[in-house]
C-alpha cells in the first residue's frame, strides 16, 4: 500500500499581503493556516504526506512554502509560481528547482481575464522550460478553459500536467443545466483520451451548494474516475478552501464514498499512488 497523500492543500498567512483574491473580511479564509492547524485532522484521516500548492502569484510565496516544507516532515513537495510574462523569471525557476521538494508551478489561469492567455506566444518559453527541467504544471481553470488546455497539452505532449479540481465543474448549477454538465464532461473526456494529463479529485465541495450531498457530487466524481482511470486520479483536500463547505475529515470521508466502486489497487492509487508517481515524491 502506498503512503496516503493529500495532493493539494495550502498553508498561508494573509499578513504577508500577496493573496489579492482573498476577501480580507472572510472569517474562514482570511486567517493564518499552517501545519499545526491541520495535524490532528490529517492524522485522523491517515494522511501521511501532503503537497503544498501556491495560492499567491508571487515568487516570494513560493519561497515561503519551501521554507515550511524544509521544517515540516509531512510536506512531500511544493508547487510554486513564476511570472510566465517575464522570461527573466527563468532564473527564479532554476533557483527553486535546486530544492528537492520543489515540484513545479501553477499559473493562476482561472484569475486571468484573457481566456486565451495560455496560448500567447510570449509565454510559451515557460512551458518549454518546465519540459526541459522535467517539472510539473498544475492546470488551474474553469470549464471554459477546457478547449484551450486541450490545445496546450497536445502542443506539449511531454509536459507533465495535472488538472486541478476537476477543472471546477459548476455542480451547484448542473441539476438544472444538463447541457453544461455534458459540455464539461465531454471536455474532460477529451483531455483524458488525447493527453497524458492526470486529474485531482479535489475542489468539488466548493463548486457545490452549501447543502451539498455525496450523491450530488457523485456524477462529476464518477465521470473523472471513469475517464481518467484511477491511476491518473489523485485525491486532494484543497484545505483550507474546502472549509467554505466542509471540514477536512468530511471531504475525506465523502471522497472515500465517491471511490467505493474501486478495488483496493484503484483506491490506493487515488489516495496516494498517483500523486507519488506523478510528482515523483520521495516518501
Amino acid at each position: 500500500m502506498s503512503p496516503k497523500v493529500d495532493a493539494h492543500l495550502h498553508y498561508w498567512d494573509p499578513a504577508r499581503g500577496d493573496y489579492g483574491w482573498m476577501p480580507m473580511d472572510d472569517p474562514v479564509l482570511a486567517r493564518h493556516y499552517g501545519p499545526e492547524d491541520l495535524a490532528a485532522a490529517r492524522e485522523s484521516a491517515g494522511i501521511t504526506h501532503t503537497v503544498l500548492v501556491q495560492a499567491a502569484p508571487t515568487v516570494a510565496e513560493s519561497h515561503y512554502l519551501l521554507g515550511i516544507a524544509a521544517t515540516e516532515p509531512s510536506v512531500a513537495g511544493v508547487v510554486g509560481w513564476i511570472d510566465f510574462e517575464d522570461p527573466l523569471d527563468l532564473r527564479e525557476l532554476d533557483a527553486m528547482a535546486e530544492d528537492p521538494k520543489f515540484l513545479g508551478v501553477r499559473p493562476m489561469i482561472q484569475d486571468i481575464p484573457d481566456i486565451d492567455w495560455m496560448l500567447r506566444d510570449d509565454i510559451q518559453w515557460a512551458f518549454e522550460a518546465l519540459i526541459e527541467r522535467d517539472l510539473t504544471l498544475d492546470a488551474l481553470g474553469f470549464p471554459e478553459h477546457l478547449d484551450n488546455f486541450h490545445r496546450l497539452l497536445t502542443r506539449y505532449p511531454d509536459l507533465r500536467v495535472v488538472i486541478d479540481h476537476c477543472m471546477k465543474p459548476r455542480i451547484r448549477d448542473y441539476h438544472s443545466d444538463a447541457e453544461g454538465f455534458a459540455r464539461w464532461a465531454a471536455g474532460m473526456t477529451r483531455l483524458a483520451d488525447e493527453t497524458g494529463a492526470c486529474c485531482k479529485l479535489s475542489g468539488l465541495v466548493t463548486e457545490a451548494s452549501s447543502d451539498w450531498t455525496v450523491d450530488g457530487l457523485r456524477p462529476a466524481a464518477a465521470h473523472v474516475i471513469e475517464a481518467f482511470g484511477a491511476k491518473r486520479v489523485m485525491w486532494g483536500s484543497d484545505w483550507p478552501v474546502c472549509r467554505l463547505r466542509a471540514e477536512y475529515g468530511e471531504w475525506h470521508d465523502a471522497a472515500l464514498v465517491l471511490t467505493d466502486g474501486l478495488d483496493e489497487t484503484g483506491r490506493d492509487a487515488v489516495f496516494g499512488g498517483t500523486a507519488n508517481t506523478f510528482y515523483r515524491l520521495t516518501l
